[in-house]
């Protein structure tokens, strides 16, 4: 009974530490706010934030200022991982993964109300079935990419909030009810090969959506606010906020990096969660190495000011999945086909959105693990094309546009690889 309690002891304190990782950027980042900016301005800007239109491309950076988007990203953060903590939810990858999601998506289309409703409308769904909703916490969060609908609705329409507000509040806790049914079928479709599966799913609510708002004569306008002021502030503190990961990584690995190299051997398919398959020292090895690649990747495709909301937000995705499902080995495929994209299309590879259409399209990474390089750079490829003309079916109200892209793309390679690709016999 001593050993049991002595390991139940331990396990707790390493749950509690591993936690406390995670909390300190969020921490560090709303002390800094008010070191930038002062507390009105603040509070005006996050007025701004919630009561801005968040239909893509919507940069908080340009709408609130840097001190209130900090204190929007750290508040958001601090508020999911809080809840994660509470509820006693393991520090897995996929919680790695939806934490980082959040903070990305808090630059620009999460805000502390337009996420709200959703986790209310997942609280009801596990009430309803008699589950724990710790159980699809993580889906929720990820749900919350149909922030943008809540804000629409509740302040993007011509009726009297008194109206607007309960019905933005309905929709999302009708969405945050039915995304854990519908993600869990619709990831048979592309069988796993889409990281970004919830993306998938909610771009089919968006579609309706915006479906619905044409039929009544309401055409949402697409929106480019990008800020370009910001680009050194936030070059140092991504660069520090990875080296951090990698060092942490290299002590909680032994003081060393051996057996990295590993994690090359998975396809990233889900659900490949590094935090189990490798621990928590190889995967914050991994979220540094990818948070740097993305950096890179900015680096040689972007220009001067690339640093805006959407840009961070991208880098911290594929940081964030590089805890579930993404490596160096399964991404660079992707991210060479996206270069070629860019030399061979029309569009302006320094453009924001090219290069979050490309950061976003590691979403693909399994599609480049499972069937080699030469694929994945054909997947790349194929991802920018369709991103870059996608938003105008879900009328930009899905934040998470580039999962219903690579979704598609999946779901049409994935069947027509395997069978002509079978897997190895082991």
């Amino acid at each position: 009974m001593t050993e049991l309690t002595k390991k139940h002891h331990q396990l707790n304190k390493n749950r509690k530490r591993n936690y406390q990782f995670i909390l300190a950027f969020p921490f560090l980042l709303f002390l800094m706010a008010f070191l930038i900016d002062t507390p009105g301005e603040i509070f005006h800007g996050l007025i701004q934030i919630v009561l801005s239109s968040d239909i893509l491309l919507v940069d908080y950076l340009e709408i609130g200022g840097l001190g209130a988007t900090l204190v929007n990203v750290s508040v958001l953060c601090f508020m999911t991982v809080t809840l994660a903590y509470c509820l006693r939810v393991k520090l897995s990858g996929m919680l790695i993964a939806a934490t980082f999601m959040t903070i990305g998506f808090s630059f620009f289309g999460k805000n502390i109300f337009n996420v709200l409703p959703m986790y209310l409308g997942g609280y009801l769904y596990a009430k309803i079935l008699k589950i724990e909703f710790k159980n699809i916490l993580v889906i929720i969060m990820f749900s919350t990419a149909l922030a943008p609908a809540v804000s629409e609705l509740a302040f993007g329409l011509p009726l009297p909030y008194y109206i607007s507000i309960p019905s933005a509040i309905a929709f999302g806790a009708f969405c945050g009810f039915v995304i854990t049914p519908l993600s869990a079928n619709i990831i048979s479709i592309h069988d796993g090969y889409n990281l970004y599966n919830v993306g998938f799913s909610v771009g089919i609510i968006a579609i309706i959506l915006n479906s619905l708002f044409k039929s009544f004569g309401l055409n949402l306008v697409p929106q480019l606010l990008l800020s370009k002021e910001y680009d050194l502030f936030f070059e140092l503190l991504l660069g520090s906020f990875f080296l951090f990961f990698l060092i942490l990584g290299f002590c909680l690995n032994g003081y060393t990096f051996r057996g990295y190299r590993r994690i090359f051997q998975y396809s990233g398919k889900l659900i490949t969660d590094f935090t189990q398959l490798e621990g928590y020292g190889i995967t914050f090895i991994n979220m540094g190495v990818m948070g740097f690649l993305s950096m890179i990747f900015v680096f040689l495709v972007g220009s001067n000011g690339v640093y805006n909301g959407p840009v961070i937000g991208a880098i911290f995705a594929v940081s964030g999945f590089a805890a579930f499902g993404k490596h160096p080995k399964n991404v660079i495929p992707i991210l060479i086909g996206v270069y070629l994209a860019g030399v061979l299309k029309i569009w302006d590879s320094n453009s924001t959105s090219f290069i979050i259409a490309g950061l976003f399209g590691t979403a693909l990474a399994p599609i480049s693990g499972r069937f080699g390089p030469i694929v994945g750079m054909i997947a790349g490829f194929l991802h920018v094309s369709v991103s870059m003309n996608v938003g105008a079916v879900h009328g930009g109200l899905n934040l998470y546009s580039n999962g219903f892209s690579s979704g598609l793309i999946a779901s049409l390679l994935y069947p027509l690889l395997n069978t002509l690709i079978p897997p190895k016999k082991s």
